[in-house]
């Protein structure tokens, strides 16, 4: 027979009790443990807690890290980072969520997912697909504007409003993709591509070819923009035939597609904003260069009227202008003779001058000149050998020469001694000293 007591229902809990209770037994068996993992998610209040989630492969877990130990650390982590936390595990009960109250924090190695975000942006960056050099400017008046996106996110809504409140009159060509997910990458090539078939010379002008593309997606975790670091995504917009502007996230998100991009943009709506100038700003500068148009134009006219009435006036009086000119020209040949006359004649009294003294110096120069050549002439004629042999002198050479002494000859030698007037051949029969 069954006692009364078992047979009253057990008592019940409430679910502030239950969390309480769970919490509790959770605080005694992990009331501090060790746990790795690669941080994703991560988000700082403005009180200064930090929220995030602690992951691997196959499990994730919120974390809960308060200001007094947030403050302690050197720099927060960011997404993709690999750390080591001490901490308790709680419940939170007003979500009922099972977490980690984070005590302390420190680096354990970046995360696989940022690994493999670093190697990959290196292997590119060395390739060149960052190099500022092969960006291109987009177009300041286009035609045609290509949004790869999907068509349920909230980053077309706003590229679409961006484009319709700044230009209405642009078209805009929308390829859908899938912007999240294991297959993202592949519907983003693949709309890329399509939206570059239609990318040709021949279709310049025409209003399907676009002349810019937008890669644009709302925010959301690190680790959910990755098919946007997928590498042939960013291979794909690096061959693209026109710009490409990136504007994926927040302005805090940077992923490869941004780095590869011609322009990055902080978001989706700044996206649709750098390549569609507003309608408004474009009348204004339409209306300026009216404004100044007309002022030319108008300028011109008056100067050419005031021109026309001179010109009438001159030729309604002919004679007024003739005389006109005849006393401006008497006045400058007056001017022209008072001026250069006194010049021409001060001129040729300088020459007059000049000239009787060059004829002056030069009469005593050849004066002076002929009496010193008279001079030297006498002494030239004096020093003339003929001159001396005139007087009975004559001029004797012998077989070694010219005879001066003597003992320069021997008896018998044949001489030849030159006269005034002729050569004696002599021989010396005998020799006197």
């Amino acid at each position: 027979m069954e006692n009364r007591d078992s047979l009253r229902p057990q008592r019940s809990w409430t679910v502030s009790a239950l969390c309480r209770g769970i919490a509790d037994t959770l605080e005694v068996n992990f009331n501090s443990i060790q746990v790795v993992g690669e941080v994703g998610s991560f988000v700082q209040a403005a009180s200064g807690h930090c929220y995030f989630n602690l992951k691997d492969a196959q499990a994730q877990i919120r974390c809960a890290m308060f200001r007094r130990t947030s403050t302690g650390l050197l720099s927060l982590p960011v997404n993709g980072d690999r750390v080591e936390v001490m901490a308790r595990v709680a419940v939170h009960a007003a979500r009922g969520d099972l977490q980690l109250v984070v005590d302390s924090l420190r680096p354990a190695g970046q995360g696989s997912a940022m690994e493999q975000f670093l190697r990959l942006k290196a292997k590119l960056e060395q390739e060149g697909l960052f190099n500022p050099t092969r960006k291109r400017e987009p177009p300041a008046f286009p035609r045609c504007i290509g949004v790869v996106t999907s068509t349920e996110a909230a980053a077309l809504s706003d590229v679409l409003t961006a484009i319709d409140r700044r230009a209405p009159h642009v078209n805009v060509l929308l390829s859908p993709c899938v912007v999240q997910g294991v297959d993202a990458p592949e519907t983003i090539v693949r709309a890329l591509e399509q939206l570059y078939a239609r990318c040709h010379p021949e279709r310049d002008g025409f209003v399907g070819s676009p002349d810019v593309i937008l890669v644009v997606r709302g925010g959301g975790a690190w680790e959910d923009l990755h098919a946007f670091n997928d590498e042939n995504v960013a291979r794909c917009i690096a061959r693209s035939p026109v710009p490409v502007i990136s504007g994926v996230g927040h302005e805090t998100d940077f992923t490869i597609a941004d780095f590869v991009a011609d322009v990055r943009a902080a978001t989706p709506t700044a996206a649709a904003e750098l390549c569609a100038l507003a309608q408004d700003e474009l009348q204004g500068r339409l209306d300026a260069m009216a404004e100044r148009l007309g002022k030319t134009v108008k300028s011109q006219q008056n100067a050419s009227a005031q021109h026309l009435d001179w010109m009438a006036a001159v030729l309604s009086r002919p004679d007024d202008g003739v005389r006109t000119m005849s006393l401006r020209l008497a006045q400058l040949a007056q001017r022209l003779d008072s001026g250069v006359r006194p010049r021409l004649m001060a001129a040729e009294t300088a020459l007059s001058t000049r000239a009787a003294s060059l004829l002056n110096n030069g009469r005593r120069s050849v004066e002076r000149f002929s009496g010193m050549l008279g001079t030297q002439s006498g002494r030239l004629a004096a020093a003339n050998p003929a001159q001396v042999l005139s007087r009975g002198f004559a001029w004797i050479e012998g077989p070694r020469g010219l005879v001066t002494s003597v003992d320069q000859v021997e008896i018998g030698e044949a001489l030849h001694a030159t006269l005034a007037d002729g050569v004696v051949e002599l021989s010396v029969a005998n020799i006197r000293r």
